[in-house]
């Protein structure tokens, strides 16, 4: 989720293994994953693998801990396999640690960057390890949300100059005297502790633990009507299934964003801005990456095309290279303009 989703987290030391760099040569070794894992390439459907540009090499894609990346990956994953004949290594990595692995050849592709302007001057433009890909396709907005029902009964409480009135409302055993703002997975860097800080709000951030505990949480406050404020974000399939769908959460007006108003981390006092995500790659494979990198350029769909690979996912019961599958065996004609 950048400069955070939006400066995220810095989750730690973490070291990544020495696995073959972008589209290396397959024959004889395995590549090592950085607590990830790895899928083999499918059998070629309609060509002999001889005809493919892929046979033989390796793609190293990072996978950042949330469903609509894992869907981003799938469909991307699944194609560079069936299509083109490719190993694909996918790593589930944090997002700080994914960028990491460009310099090492680690990683070769980050499929869904949110942001992140920092990572940005260090690796691209400082030290020309990577460079963007382009667009994703996907719009992504974050905030502070409640549950419908809240803003029927507290009609003002969209409104953050209002939330200290309502601060008991939202005090858990986590959270003490303050009120609870909740965080979703623990890598994911937001801008909340700032802005409770910066905005005077007597609240304190309290981490869920991941984004299924995040969605678990808004679904039984909506549901059971019991107060809570939160942190959430689009694209998210959850926006699109009961009890959402239909009692869509209500956003809290922050201060507005303003360009350069999040530029110090600890002095952000504004909403979040709207993030038009972007691939990144490592300058090796931009370079050498051939055919692949090529397909991951063109790689282009919209919020309702990763919801609907995400929902698979995660209410499906699918695994996400079947989901991959389903996908691109139902929208030919968006893939084929992918192809390199």
């Amino acid at each position: 989720m950048g400069n955070l989703r939006f400066a995220r987290l810095l989750a730690g030391a973490a070291v990544l293994s020495l696995v073959v760099g972008a589209c290396t040569n397959n024959a004889g070794s395995s590549p090592t994953t950085t607590g990830g894992t790895s899928s083999q390439p499918s059998q070629p459907a309609a060509t002999t693998t001889g005809d493919k540009p892929g046979v033989g090499k390796t793609v190293n894609i990072a996978v950042n801990p949330w469903v609509g990346y894992e869907a981003d990956a799938a469909v991307v994953a699944y194609l560079l396999e069936t299509e083109l004949g490719y190993t694909v290594e996918k790593k589930n990595l944090l997002e700080q640690v994914s960028w990491e692995g460009f310099p090492t050849g680690d990683v070769d592709v980050i499929l869904e960057n949110w942001g992140h302007d920092d990572l940005k001057a260090k690796y691209i433009d400082q030290d020309k390890t990577a460079q963007s890909a382009g667009e994703l396709g996907v719009q992504g907005i974050i905030g502070w949300y409640v549950p419908a029902w809240m803003k029927v009964d507290h009609p003002d409480i969209d409104d953050w100059n209002n939330l200290n009135k309502y601060a008991d409302l939202f005090k858990t055993s986590e959270s003490g005297d303050k009120g609870q703002l909740l965080d979703g997975d623990p890598s994911y860097v937001t801008n909340d502790v700032a802005l409770i800080k910066n905005l005077n709000l007597n609240y304190t951030v309290v981490v869920g633990g991941s984004e299924a505990a995040l969605i678990s949480s808004f679904q039984t406050a909506t549901t059971q009507k019991q107060p809570l404020l939160a942190y959430f974000y689009d694209p998210q399939w959850a926006w699109s299934q009961p009890p959402l769908v239909d009692e869509p959460l209500v956003r809290i007006k922050l201060p507005e964003y303003t360009a350069g108003c999040d530029a110090d981390p600890e002095k952000v006092a504004c909403d979040y801005p709207p993030y038009i995500l972007d691939k990144i790659v490592s300058t090796t494979f931009a370079t050498d990456g051939g055919a692949a990198y090529e397909l991951i350029k063109k790689f282009n769909w919209t919020n309702l095309d990763q919801s609907t690979v995400s929902e698979y996912i995660a209410n499906a019961g699918m695994t996400p290279e079947a989901a991959g599958e389903k996908w691109v065996k139902e929208n030919p004609d968006k893939w084929a303009a992918w192809m390199p």
